[in-house]
Formats: structure tokens, sequence, C-alpha cells
């Protein structure tokens, strides 16, 4: 009898998620979620074959105003125009990211959640099928906070430490997204050398916040997110969910190497020595200041997005001035 793929065997003990906005590698590889970011959205929106949704689009927003307000109306359209296109293809939810701009203003990550929502609910899409992207500052949890009173779910994205996802425990956020090979690209660039999976700071620090969440019975998910390698994968599995990038889920789907589960749930009581931990605002600022790799990761990291979401309004302005 042949030997299962990487991919079906990692199916069986964790929900593998599609890291892309590339609609023919979902179906080739059938996640149940998918997620996207600024910057996978601008890498599809240069391919043709995508288009057509920029298209649509700018048409359906030719009553929101003129310049950066007609910008800005036309991003939300084609960032839910994707996951409309996603929804067909993927039977769970897509996560659809919040301006990264606005991560450090509560207020107006709400309004653009809010808004994300409403057009989701334009199309017929109940809010159990959208997570919306949050970036993991103080402010973007205390909008994920608000969000999930009101039944709109949050999947908190860049997040590098503990004190990040015991704040995002406190709201009661839906979903958290740790970056494993941000992690890792951090240390190896801080320390030289090379690490194996087992020893990967990034498969570290989500076995952490996985046992911790599960010895305190905490519902938010832990989302392993950002690898570099499919050893970061394989060292993960059992984890909740797990996003995947196109040219990894290729690779776990071609190899028939054995996959023990490593993250089980009935071993995380004595697997972390931790206490509940609930910080406010002092101390989640403390111990994110005390944490250099995360303080410089979640920085970089809003810059990054903020930057490709740059790019695609000029994508966008480009494609007004010829409509």
């Amino acid at each position: 009898m042949p030997t299962a793929s990487l991919l079906h065997q990692l199916k069986s003990m964790t929900v593998v998620v599609a890291d892309t906005g590339d609609f023919s590698t979902m179906r080739q590889y059938g996640p149940r979620d998918a997620t996207t970011n600024p910057s996978l959205i601008y890498r599809a929106v240069l391919k043709p074959e995508y288009m057509p949704l920029l298209e649509d689009a700018v048409a359906s927003t030719e009553k929101a105003g003129t310049g950066d307000v007609r910008i800005d109306a036309v991003i939300d359209h084609l960032l839910v125009l994707f996951g409309l296109e996603i929804l067909k293809i993927v039977p769970g939810r897509v996560s659809t990211e919040v301006d990264a701009r606005l991560s450090f203003d509560t207020e107006a990550t709400l309004a653009k959640a809010r808004h994300l929502v409403h057009l989701y609910e334009m199309h017929g899409i109940t809010r159990d099928r959208i997570l919306i992207k949050i970036a993991s500052t103080w402010e973007g949890i205390q909008a994920a906070r608000v969000l999930e009173k009101e039944g709109i779910h949050v999947n908190l994205t860049l997040l590098f430490s503990l004190a990040q996802a015991a704040a995002a425990a406190d709201a009661r956020a839906t979903l958290i997204s740790p970056f494993v090979g941000r992690i890792l690209d951090y240390y190896k660039k801080d320390t030289g050398r090379d690490y194996t999976p087992a020893e990967d700071p990034g498969v570290l620090s989500v076995t952490q916040i996985y046992h911790y969440y599960k010895k305190h019975g905490i519902k938010t998910e832990v989302m392993g997110a950002s690898f570099r390698n499919i050893g970061e994968i394989t060292e993960l599995a059992g984890c909740d969910l797990l996003t995947i990038s196109p040219n990894l889920l290729e690779e776990l789907a071609k190899s028939t190497a054995p996959l023990p589960r490593k993250l089980d749930p009935t071993r995380s009581g004595e697997a972390s020595s931790l206490g509940l931990l609930h910080l406010d605002e002092k101390a989640f600022r403390w111990q994110l200041n005390d944490d250099p790799m995360a303080t410089s990761k979640l920085a970089e990291g809003i810059r990054l997005f903020a930057a490709d979401t740059e790019k695609l309004e000029a994508i966008v302005e480009q494609e007004l001035v010829g409509a």
C-alpha cells in the first residue's frame, strides 16, 4: 500500500491553510481555509488572470468619491472580491487583512474591520466564514476584543511573543498567527548560525504558546505561519492550524516520509510550567519592549505590509487613470 504524502498525513492532525492569493494553488492542494495579506494580493494583481478582479473593484466604486477616498474604496472591494473567489474554493474561512497603517489606531481598525465584514455580508457571506486580520499591537488587540463581542472573528497576525499571545487570549481572539520563519530569520542574523528544525527559535515559540493555551483551556486557535522550510512545519504537526505557502505545500505533497505528531494537547500540562498571564497595557508594552526580536519583527512586519499596500494603491491609481 503506498505511503501517504506528508501533506495528507499533516491534514489528519492539523488544519492546513493556504497562505496565498493564488486560486489554482488552493484548488490543487485542497486546504480548509486560506489567508491573504497585502503582499500576497499585490503579487496576485500583477498577474493578468487577476486583472478582472481589479476592474470589477474599480467599476463597483464609481460613486465612492475621488482621489484617496476612491483608491481606498477600490482596495477594500478588491480584498473582498479576492475573498469571495477564495470562499468558492475552500470550505472554511478566509482571512482578510486590515490596512497595516492602522495598526496603532484602535478606532480606525474597528471602522475598517466592520466595513470589510459589511462588504462580505452584502454578498451573502456569513461571519463564520470571515477572519479579519489585525496586527498584534496593543491597539490591534483591543480592537479584536471589541470585534469579537460583536460577532466579528479576528486573526491576530504578526505575532512573535508570549506576551502578544497572552493578550490575544484575554481579548478572546478567535485565532492567532505566530510567525515562525521571521523569528528564525532574526536569530540566524543575530547569531550567525543555522538551526535544526527541532531547535528552530520560531518552532520553539509556537510550541510554547500552543502548550500554554492548551494547559489553561484557552479557546483561541494557534495557526503557525511564515515558514521557511518543511522541517519547521513537520516539527509543529498537531498544531491547531498551519498556513503554508504554495512552494512548501508542493514539497509536502511530494514527500512520503513518516510524520509523527509533535504537538498534542493531552501533553500540554506537563509540557508547560507557565501560569496564566493577564497583562494590562503597561505590562504588555514592557514585556514586548523587553523582547528585542518581537519588537523588531512586529515593527518590520507592519512596515513591509504598509509598503505593499502603497504599491497596491499605485496600481489602483494607474487603473483609475486608465478607466
